[in-house]
């Protein structure tokens, strides 16, 4: 059982972490999300552990299992996390049809731009890169909390496919300039970018 991992303890269900775990005090869950972020960061997704995690952030393995359950679980927690700026692409849509495409990519590579957000986001990918598990977490996150969401405000039709096609647009470009940092694109002016892409991404998202 989680509960027990290295404490030598009776037997206890998940999600009742003892006196001891729940002394981690405020702000324990966001230690362990940080402490995950990195690890999967540095180690990648199958050589992370519930131990490690825990270690990297003061806790007990216990309490991570207590808020998170799962590797797994963990895992798609840090996603929803770095990706929280990106759920605001339904408001940009929701500005109407004109100029979509560059609100789209300007917003878009904004984020990555900015080195805050742009860290936890390498470390998601850099583990979806290497591990089926978590690639299907990053996907499933992708599709249901991102995607889904953009399509149900385009009026075109196939509108996920739509969305799908923008979205394919705008993750090769930051593979290639972030990640991979192929060059010219890696130290391109990001407006530059933004004008060049902008008018793909207009007809992807609004042409019938």
């Amino acid at each position: 059982m989680p509960g027990t991992e290295g404490s030598g303890a009776a037997p206890r269900r998940r999600g009742r972490p003892s006196r001891t775990e729940s002394a981690a005090g405020p702000g324990a869950r966001e230690r362990i999300l940080a402490a995950a972020r990195t690890e999967f960061a540095e180690r990648g997704y199958d050589k992370t552990s519930i131990r490690g995690i825990a270690k990297a952030a003061q806790v007990d393995p216990a309490l991570v299992h207590h808020y998170f359950g799962t590797k797994e679980q963990v895992f798609g927690a840090a996603i929803e996390v770095s990706f929280e700026p990106a759920l605001h692409l339904p408001d940009l849509l929701a500005r109407g049809a004109d100029g979509i495409g560059e609100r789209f990519a300007r917003y878009f590579l904004g984020i990555w731009e900015n080195p805050a957000t742009r860290a936890p986001l390498l470390a998601v990918i850099r583990s979806a890169m290497t591990h089926d598990t978590a690639a299907k977490v990053l996907r499933g996150f992708v599709l249901r909390r991102m995607l889904e969401r953009v399509a149900a405000e385009l009026a075109v039709p196939e509108p996920r496919f739509r969305a799908e096609l923008a979205a394919a647009q705008l993750v090769g470009i930051a593979m290639l300039r972030y990640v991979i940092q192929v060059e010219p694109l890696a130290t391109a002016d990001t407006e530059d970018i933004v004008r060049t892409v902008a008018p793909t991404l207009q007809r992807y998202l609004t042409e019938a």
